[in-house]
């Protein structure tokens, strides 16, 4: 099959949302459509003993809420699909951020009853910055919400987004009987029945015909037939270009826990969602259909088997194609490295492929050799841009518990930091070591995930750190610079990739900090590429 074939017919997106949206749980349905599983499990409905597939770390499970990034892919219709389903809980936003730069389109899950939430419009906001299109997926219609009209106004004002309804709700809660599908023109009525297959679809091609008021009631078919009419006046119609150039975003409603509203999602998706799209490198824009391989890892995941001590890199594929067995650079190694056993994914079970297309992810299992943000090719040297690390607000000393366990510690923090959970500081004065995260749950994480997986046990120590901010001397061999090492010695720290960091206590002292040494730039962000490289300005 051609290459050019192969890329039209996929598509790789991202779900997003703020936490117990219902995100992970029309991630499950759709695998259900896909035909990829035969039985959703909700990540907290205690009737489905079945956790969620895209759950698979016992955290997860225990918590109720996903953690890490899931990678799964599925056919459907001829088309084939890969989800990345993100965490939505705040404290793992950076693992969502790098995720969004795998993905070439985005559905933003909103619940019905809370609207938008703090979490939905930080990551909008992301991808709002790189015009990734987007859908928006009204979730829980089945309970007392908001009035449509009220919430398809919020989404505008407060995620700045220009929607037009793709479909709308009949009625909601106790009075929801089911969706009328604006861009098929069709209803679907709902039985309040997760268990059943989904009904046959009723065409209405003319919303004034009795058929309606037969079906859901004179009242519920007046009422509808009001709302379309007020949809289709204040609204603008749906225009494919404008969706994929970010500038406008289909709204549909469902229930993804009763499977309801699903499929006319993903039917529409399929149809109007990109094809995996051209990515910047440092050197030049690449397109998907070039010959030549080229790909970027955006995750790395220690120990996804914890019988076996493996550690896969998922890589995005650009260009071209990869094949297994095939010598590949590793541009900042600036080595050749061949992959046996590259993994496509479906949550936790992997299977070995021997060719992935753009747009696919792959899973290589890795020793070591790869950091987040490092880019493959079949011999060009280039990195792609972008994948950012950002500056921690939580701070803490970490200290071993146990020390006989000290070689297990250390492994398990130095792999659990290249996976970019959280970073890791080494003070230049007494080279104690410092992890920071975006969020305090994080620790928590580390802390099991360090005891469960490598037999090592950590104990915290609280450190007052307002900003780490990395450190660029416009003249490394001036005095200012020297004056600022000898100063702030108690505060500077390496991170992992040996750049010079600053603490700085308090807003007050960064402050401070920045108008006595001019010449020393502070940043808070550090781009995940060459260490030559400066870091982007903050």
């Amino acid at each position: 099959m051609s290459l050019t074939k192969e890329i039209k017919r996929r598509r790789t997106f991202g779900i997003i949302a703020h936490p117990d949206a219902g995100k992970t749980t029309l991630t499950e349905k759709l695998l259900l459509f896909g035909g990829a599983i035969n039985e959703a499990g909700a990540v907290k409905n205690n009737k489905i003993k079945k956790g969620a597939t895209s759950d698979f770390m016992e955290i997860e499970r225990q918590r109720g809420i996903s953690v890490a990034t899931s990678v799964l892919a599925f056919e459907y219709e001829g088309i084939k699909i890969n989800i990345l389903d993100t965490p939505g809980h705040k404290d793992f936003a950076e693992d969502t951020f790098r995720t969004l730069t795998a993905v070439d389109s985005v559905i933003v899950v909103i619940d019905v009853a809370k609207g938008v939430e703090e979490q939905t419009e930080k990551l909008v906001e992301v991808c709002r910055m790189r015009n990734i299109p987007m859908i928006v997926f009204v979730n829980k219609l089945d309970r007392e919400g908001r009035d449509a009209f009220d919430l398809l106004d919020e989404i505008e004002q407060k995620l700045h987004l220009r929607v037009t309804p793709l479909s709308f709700p009949i009625g909601m809660g106790y009075d929801f009987k089911g969706i009328y599908n604006v861009w098929e023109k069709n209803i679907n009525l709902f039985s309040g029945d997760s268990r059943k297959n989904i009904e046959e679809t009723i065409e209405i091609e003319d919303l004034n015909s009795s058929e309606l008021d037969k079906l859901v009631g004179e009242k519920a078919a007046e009422t509808l037939r009001e709302e379309i009419e007020l949809v289709q006046e204040v609204y603008p119609d749906f225009d494919g270009q404008e969706y994929l150039d970010g500038e406008l975003q289909p709204v549909f409603f469902g229930s993804a826990l009763n499977n309801f509203g699903v499929r006319e999602l993903l039917d529409c998706f399929i149809e109007i969602a990109p094809t995996p799209r051209p990515k910047e490198s440092n050197t030049r824009l690449v397109h998907p259909d070039e010959k030549a391989f080229s790909g970027f890892v955006f995750k790395i995941h220690a120990n996804m088997d914890p019988k076996h001590r493996d550690r896969l890199a998922f890589v995005k594929i650009v260009s071209g194609t990869f094949e297994r067995n095939s010598p590949y650079l590793h541009v900042r190694n600036g080595k050749k490295m061949k992959f046996s056993s590259p993994n496509a994914f479906f949550a936790e079970k992997k299977q070995i492929v021997d060719i992935s297309y753009p747009g696919d992810i792959v899973g290589l299992h890795d020793t070591g050799n790869f950091k987040i943000g490092d880019t493959l090719t079949e011999g060009e040297e280039m990195f792609y841009k972008g994948i950012p690390s950002f500056s921690p607000e939580h701070f803490k000393y970490i200290n071993n518990a146990d020390p006989m366990k000290s070689k297990q510690l250390e492994k398990g923090v130095d792999q659990l930091m290249d996976e970019g959970v959280a970073q890791l500081f080494t003070l230049e004065l007494n080279g104690r070591k410092v992890i920071g995260t975006v969020g305090a749950l994080q620790f928590e994480v580390i802390q099991y995930r360090l005891e469960h997986e490598y037999g090592a046990s950590c104990s915290y120590e609280n450190l007052n750190v307002h900003k780490a901010c990395w450190v660029e001397a416009q003249d490394p061999k001036s005095e200012e610079f020297a004056d600022f090492k000898r100063v702030k010695s108690k505060f500077l720290a390496k991170d992992k990739r040996g750049q010079l960091v600053f603490f700085a206590d308090s807003a007050f002292t960064l402050q401070m900090t920045q108008s006595k040494y001019p010449n020393v730039k502070l940043h808070f962000v550090s781009e995940f590429e060459k260490t030559t490289k400066k870091p982007s300005k903050a």
